[in-house]
């Protein structure tokens, strides 16, 4: 029996998993605001979708990789949403960062609704996503991550688990995706002091990368920054301006002092005020850390 799985959200992230699970044996029924993102899939290995309503039926999991909350709540819960088709006991795996308010609330409407709801958000960039390199976090109930499993093993290079409650999965993306931003202030702030005095900025980030900070935030964002080297576009500046804002927000919510979280916030906000929403948002921080010290 050919094996389905609907597929939300072909993105930069998105059209490279969707082809892994392609490469695994299974059949995509795939929904894109912009349909002509599915060309790239291959017409024998899906099936075009006019609704996410449309990409859940008949399948007994359907993953969304959607970057907005907005997004991704209106194609859970709209007129057209997955939970008008999606049947009985079927899995939704929600790949993408959102805040843990809004995997709470869509696990509330899954269950009314008779189906499972899977916290499932990644790291890695699009080129990780290409080689399987995902480092994947789950969180919710252990029946529904053992019925996801199989299909998540096709995607990652690791599954790590955080519990039973909805939304631990989603803080732990946002406390990462924290750390990435914070890194890469502080890379830009490092690698500009180096220049401003007469140093190569690319044999200091080198340098970090092999000794002191010898992991991969440090060896391919420092690289990247040390470079000015802002093309490809992997995650655009105002997804991370979005991923800014969760951060600032549950840190108020838990009544978290996090000062440099207004660091990276008002960052990547100048970056997006600049014009520079689409470009990635490695340029939001190297960019903006030279103009300011005029290099």
């Amino acid at each position: 029996m050919e094996k389905k799985i609907g597929f939300i959200g072909l993105g930069n992230m998105g059209i490279h998993m969707a082809k892994n699970l392609i490469s695994a044996g299974y059949h995509l029924q795939v929904y894109n605001r912009t349909l002509s993102k599915a060309d790239e899939l291959g017409e024998a290995n899906i099936t075009r979708c006019q609704t996410p309503a449309e990409a859940a039926t008949g399948v007994s999991i359907v993953i969304t990789m959607l970057s907005e909350d907005s997004v991704l709540r209106e194609s859970v819960t709209g007129d057209d949403g997955i939970l008008k088709t999606l049947q009985p006991n079927a899995v939704h795996i929600s790949m993408s960062t959102i805040s843990p308010e809004t995997a709470v609330e869509l696990a509330k409407a899954h269950q009314t609704a008779g189906n499972h709801y899977l916290a499932s958000p990644v790291f890695g960039r699009p080129e990780a996503a290409a080689a399987k390199k995902l480092f994947i976090c789950v969180s919710g109930p252990q029946a529904v991550k053992d019925l996801a499993k199989p299909v998540l093993d096709c995607l990652g290079q690791g599954i790590h688990d955080f519990g039973e409650e909805i939304g631990g999965a989603n803080v732990v993306k946002i406390a990462g995706n924290f750390m990435i931003m914070a890194s890469m202030e502080m890379m830009a702030e490092a690698y500009t002091l180096a220049e401003k005095n007469g140093l190569d900025r690319a044999q200091v980030a080198n340098f970090f990368g092999s000794t002191l900070f010898n992991a991969p935030i440090y060896q391919n964002y420092g690289r990247l920054i040390a470079n000015k080297q802002y093309e490809p576009v992997g995650f655009k500046a105002k997804l991370g301006y979005k991923d800014a804002r969760l951060a600032f927000r549950l840190s108020q919510a838990s009544e978290t002092p996090m000062p440099i979280v207004n660091t990276v916030h008002s960052r990547l906000l100048t970056a997006v005020a600049k014009g520079l929403g689409d470009k990635d948002w490695v340029e939001g921080f190297g960019r903006g850390v030279s103009e300011d010290a005029g290099v």
